[in-house]
């Protein structure tokens, strides 16, 4: 079953090896021979080379992983262990956000960034992850703080330490696993995001990779699949790295509550 699921991201990666002619004559994924060229070709088809959109991708990147792991974490921390006026209502509010498709909000998003003057940046795929927008690390945190014993809090708050000081120091450093699943969730996410970045991003020198790929068989006189290819291959190294480095801590993150 692994070989039968793999097999498409093999096919691209060997085809991205071969001459334009041979790609889709040839579903094997053994080589004749190498054409290396697609992917110097590739680097350099569009109007930047493509580190350029790998840059702009890791600055959107990273942007939303910070966001993320600090108001997300916050938020988590009010709904798990402060007690606050409609909280429950606010805690439904925010699960619902979950079932809510992009497409439902993408429409007055745009019409306020645009008014904000946004469009045609990174500020509308990043800053609204600093004010807690993704419902699900919230969840997934709240329920892990759930799993930590109140003792905690109350040794801390027995030594005069204020919710604050609780947070940073008591939780934040047990929330390990959590927050490294919250921060490889977000690489991928976001990594591959397309539509959004389609949406606001329209400068092409400010493409992200999806986007760029996107724009990659736009910018050719005719269909450069080899390019293509070769460039798709190059953009998913990176979440394979991070989800290499990262399994055993997106493991614990979701099969663990905390408690130890």
């Amino acid at each position: 079953m692994v070989v039968i699921a793999l097999y498409p991201v093999l096919w691209m990666v060997v085809s991205s090896l071969r001459p334009d002619g041979s790609i889709f004559t040839d579903s094997g994924i053994f080589l004749d021979t190498f054409a290396t060229e697609n992917y110097t070709n590739g680097w350099n088809a569009l109007s930047q080379p493509f580190s350029t959109y790998l840059v702009n991708s890791g600055i959107v990147v990273l942007g939303a992983i910070i966001g993320n792991l600090v108001t997300c974490s916050m938020a988590a921390y009010a709904f798990a262990r402060l007690s606050f006026r409609y909280k429950k209502t606010a805690f439904s509010i925010m699960l619902v956000t979950i079932m809510l498709p992009i497409h439902v909000v993408i429409v007055p998003q745009y019409v306020i960034y645009a008014q904000l003057g946004w469009i045609n940046s990174f500020l509308p795929l990043i800053i609204p992850k600093f004010l807690a927008t993704d419902g699900f690390f919230i969840f997934l945190m709240v329920q892990f703080i759930r799993g930590l014993p109140r003792e905690l809090d109350e040794a801390a708050r027995i030594d005069g330490a204020g919710h604050a000081r609780t947070f940073l120091q008591i939780i934040l450093p047990l929330m390990t696993p959590a927050l490294a699943t919250t921060a490889i969730f977000t690489f991928i996410w976001t990594w591959g995001d397309f539509f959004t970045q389609l949406i606001f991003v329209t400068d092409p020198d400010l493409y992200t990779v999806p986007v760029a790929l996107r724009a990659f068989i736009d910018a050719q006189s005719e269909s450069s699949y080899g390019s293509l290819f070769a460039m798709s291959a190059v953009s998913i190294v990176p979440v394979l790295l991070a989800f290499t480095f990262g399994q055993r801590y997106l493991i614990r993150g979701i099969a663990t509550t905390g408690g130890k």
